[in-house]
């Protein structure tokens, strides 16, 4: 997921990068499934979950630059939305 420190300008580059590399970011556009909350921040956190679970396994990283943290659960379960956003498997 986004690492929260990272000012958004810098979280918005890496998404770029993780968006053109390989994740599926179509669910995260206006209109998408998971557009809300509409922040760079949980942008980011879901293009750079669909990056790793696409290509970890022809060894894709994860760190994005120092932009990303690892988390051992699921950040959707504590989702403020009503209809939290599911994470890829």
């Amino acid at each position: 997921m986004a690492k929260p420190s990272v000012p958004d300008p810098i979280m918005q580059e890496a998404m770029n990068y993780a968006c053109g590399s390989g994740a599926d970011c179509d669910s995260i556009q206006p209109g998408g499934p998971c557009f809300q909350p509409d922040t760079v921040f949980a942008h980011a956190s879901y293009a750079f979950n669909s990056y790793w679970q696409r290509t970890k396994s022809a060894g894709g990283s994860c760190s994005f630059g120092g932009t990303a943290i690892l988390v051992t659960v699921d950040p959707s379960e504590y989702s403020i939305t009503s209809t939290p956003c599911p994470v890829l498997q």
